[in-house]
C-alpha cells in the first residue's frame, strides 16, 4: 500500500497538486541540475554524505533535470529549475534550494527523513 499523498491547493484561481512523500517511501533522491557538472555535482556529493551520515537507506544520484529517472521520489534542485523538474517528475516531491552548499532546504530534507517525517513538494 503506497502512502504517497497528493494535496490540492488553490492559488490565484489555478489548481495545483503538491506531492507528499512519506519518509519510508523515499528510496531515490535526485540532485537535479541544468547540465550535470560543476557546483551541482559538489552539492550532490554533499547531499550523499549527509544521507549516509544520517544512516538512511536512500540512493542519491546527480542528473540533469531532463534526464532524471522516472522512479525518483524526491528532487532537490536550484529554484530556477524547480518548475522544469516538476514537469519532468510530476509524482516526485520537488524541493528547491538557493545555495549549492549549506542550503537549509537541503539539510531540511535529510533531517525530515531522519526523523521519519514526510517530504512535501514546494512546487
Amino acid at each position: 500500500v503506497s502512502t504517497r499523498h497528493r494535496t490540492t491547493e488553490k492559488r490565484e484561481n489555478n489548481m495545483t497538486e503538491r506531492v507528499i512523500k512519506e519518509a519510508n517511501d523515499v528510496k531515490l533522491i535526485v540532485f537535479a541540475c541544468e547540465a550535470g557538472m560543476g557546483s551541482s555535482l559538489m552539492g550532490a556529493n554533499q547531499l550523499k554524505k549527509m544521507v549516509k551520515k544520517a544512516k538512511l537507506d536512500i540512493k542519491v544520484v546527480h542528473a540533469p533535470v531532463q534526464q532524471m529517472p522516472a522512479n525518483v521520489d524526491v528532487v532537490v534542485t536550484h529554484k530556477s529549475l524547480a518548475a522544469q523538474a516538476k514537469t519532468k517528475a510530476p509524482n516526485a516531491a520537488v524541493v528547491p534550494f538557493m545555495m549549492f552548499f549549506g542550503d537549509p532546504a537541503v539539510k531540511g530534507v535529510v533531517e525530515k527523513l531522519k526523523n521519519g517525517e514526510a517530504i512535501e513538494s514546494e512546487v
